[in-house]
């Protein structure tokens, strides 16, 4: 069958999260997004560990289910088919590592995935000997990733490990601050136990494979959702049994995975590169030009996710693998927005919102299956022409960069008396998130550094 998946998230338990990021509110949100199956996140937290414990239930198929008594209703009509869709719990969660290797000290978030929570007891006690596991959901542990794999393997023959994320400038295997120039760096002699690799909101597939050591592993993309409502923003998309053996088969040989939805990778906040606090930023190509010194505070900037690509590529197009794909998204609340002309948080929105999905199915089934015809005949003119714009990637971009989201927009505001008043004859062109040829940026790199 065909489903979504979402794995790297977190809950209540870690910093800077929602206090709603609770079994109910996931399951909730999970049914409005589309979304089949959630990762747990945190799973190792002593405390989120106990309320998983109480408000889950093992189902035949080796995934969780939220009980029937911590069901929360959906707000919407009661003919909604999403009253009735199920949602399923995967045990995962996210170490972050930091220590010290070949002379640098190293910063690695790491996600596991485990086949029950018997198995995620043994993992719990075992990083208890080495570290404060109770401190913060996702536990920071001066334990190399290499050996963290190892526990991972030793936990179970159907446990799965996967480097999270691993562009992010500051925590990452490849990130510029304190990562390694390859996967096998970091892992040495476990790198064949190295399946799939995250590819996080600021990078998507193409960015990836213009990197030839890359090639051998899959793709995956998640939310890293710290509020439930944010479930989703990227996530997997499945065709095979829904079974936790068929879904560790699938992230371990790329059988039955059948792609990612994406962020556009310039709406990361990693993506180019630049200054926050100066409100500078740059692609790669002017970072080189500027030394990498910003011209206001004179520090050296944050390379972003694109200048690292940049420097570990090796191709100047990329290939594609197996039957890999790819569909990029902005949520629909953000579009909802843009054409409401309030914030996406706004009651009007979130009104649009339920009402939407009243009418046309979960917010994936929107973005990703339905006709356009269809959207405009249930009086959504303005949604239909955004999602179709969306699809073409007839978009307007403002990247992010050092920690600031970027922007996407479909629309053309026309004045600041009229905002929501929208030019539907006005077309953007695609922007590639590989924007520059990458073979120059090294010939030009190589250049200055000699």
């Amino acid at each position: 069958m065909k489903f979504i998946g979402d794995f790297h998230i977190h809950s209540h338990f870690s910093r800077a999260t929602s206090k709603f990021s609770t079994p109910e509110h996931l399951d909730y949100w999970a049914r409005l997004k589309g979304i089949t199956v959630v990762g747990t996140g945190d799973c190792q937290h002593p405390g989120w560990y106990q309320e998983l414990s109480e408000k889950l239930e093992r189902c035949s198929n080796g995934l969780y289910k939220l009980k029937n008594d911590y069901k929360l209703d959906l707000p919407l009509e009661k003919n909604s088919s999403l009253h009735s869709k199920p949602v399923y719990f995967i045990p995962t969660t996210e170490i972050s590592n930091i220590y010290k290797k070949n002379g640098k000290v190293r910063k690695v978030h790491n996600i596991c995935i485990f086949p029950n929570f018997e198995i995620v007891k043994w993992f719990q006690r075992k990083l208890e000997l080495i570290g404060n596991i109770r401190s913060d959901g996702r536990p920071i542990l001066g334990l190399d990733s290499k050996d963290l794999l190892h526990i991972t393997l030793e936990s179970s023959t159907s446990s799965i490990f996967i480097p999270a994320h691993i562009w992010t400038p500051w925590f990452s295997a490849l990130g510029s601050k304190s990562g390694f120039d390859s996967i096998d760096e970091c892992f040495e002699d476990l790198s064949p136990y190295i399946y799939t690799v995250e590819t996080g909101l600021s990078s998507d597939p193409p960015m990836n494979r213009i990197c030839s050591f890359l090639d051998k592993y899959n793709l995956i993309s998640n939310s890293d959702a710290h509020s439930p409502d944010k479930l989703g923003r990227e996530a997997n998309l499945f065709e095979t049994d829904l079974t936790y053996n068929h879904i560790y088969e699938a992230l371990k040989t790329g059988d039955g995975l059948k792609g990612t939805v994406e962020f556009y990778p310039q709406e990361g906040k990693y993506h180019y590169d630049g200054h926050r606090n100066c409100r500078l930023f740059w692609n790669p190509l002017e970072t080189l030009k500027h030394g990498a010194i910003c011209p206001v505070c004179s520090q050296t900037v944050t390379k972003g996710v694109m200048y690292r690509v940049a420097e570990l590529a090796d191709r100047k197009n990329p290939v594609k693998i197996k039957n890999e794909s790819y569909k990029s998204i902005t949520p629909l609340p953000e579009l909802l927005s843009e054409i409401a002309g309030v914030g996406p948080k706004s009651k009007r929105v979130q009104a649009d919102y339920l009402s939407t999905l009243s009418k046309l199915g979960s917010e994936f089934d929107i973005l990703l299956n339905s006709e356009i015809e269809e959207i405009k005949s249930n009086n959504f003119p303005y949604l239909a022409e955004g999602i179709n714009r969306l699809r073409n990637g007839e978009i307007n971009i403002s990247e992010g960069y050092d920690g600031v989201f970027g922007k996407i927009n479909v629309f053309k505001k026309n004045t600041k008396k009229s905002p929501i008043k929208l030019n539907l004859t006005h077309k953007y062109s695609k922007k590639e998130s590989i924007d520059f040829d990458v073979l120059e940026f090294q010939k030009i790199k190589k250049k200055l550094s000699t």
